[in-house]
This record gives structure tokens, C-alpha cells and sequence, in this order.
């Protein structure tokens, strides 16, 4: 899952696998082969250089450990929105749930 969601959300940014490794903290001499044995799956980043690309490509890290496009897709949707609009979104959401759910606000 992370080696499409890294390549897509790089891509998507514009960056090339050299820039974003260079910006990750990675060694320059060896900042696009190893962005790009991560693309192709041959290894696979630790969580805190993806913590960082994630910072970077403006992206929940999350993201590239979700399975469930659905649920991709609305961490990327929730991570757009602005602080008032993701709890009106939360809200939302466990109206949706029924009154069963338990509510709980920060």
C-alpha cells in the first residue's frame, strides 16, 4: 500500500523521487534510488521518514498505511478541512451512526 500511495501523493505534488528524498533528510548521493526501491515495494520506509513525506506531500500519514480506499479517501478529505469544519464533519458522522453510538466531543 505504501509504495502506490508514495508515488501517487509525489506525483500529485509535483516532486521529482530525488527532490522528495533530498526534503525527506535523505543523503542526496542516494535520495532517488532509495525513494525509488520504496516506490517499487523492494523496501519499505520507517514510520518516521513517512511521517516526514507525509508532512511534506501535505498528507495524513495514515494514508499510506490505509487499506480501505474509502477510508483513504476521507483522511485525505478530513486532512483538507479546516479545525470548525472536521468536527461538524465528526458530528455528522456519528449522526449517521444512529443514536445507539456513543458521542463523544473534545
Amino acid at each position: 500500500m505504501i509504495c502506490e500511495r508514495l508515488k501517487t501523493a509525489r506525483l500529485r505534488a509535483g516532486l521529482s523521487q530525488e527532490k522528495l528524498g533530498k526534503l525527506a533528510g535523505i543523503d542526496p548521493t542516494s535520495a532517488s534510488a532509495r525513494m525509488n526501491q520504496y516506490e517499487r515495494g523492494k523496501h519499505a520506509p520507517d514510520y518516521r521518514l513517512m511521517c516526514k513525506v507525509a508532512e511534506i506531500l501535505q498528507t495524513p500519514v495514515s494514508w499510506f498505511y490505509t487499506e480501505d480506499e474509502d477510508l483513504a479517501r476521507l483522511q485525505e478529505v478530513f486532512h483538507q478541512l479546516a479545525p470548525d469544519n472536521r468536527r461538524d464533519l465528526v458530528v455528522r458522522a456519528e449522526a449517521l451512526l444512529g443514536s445507539d453510538a456513543p458521542v463523544t466531543h473534545a
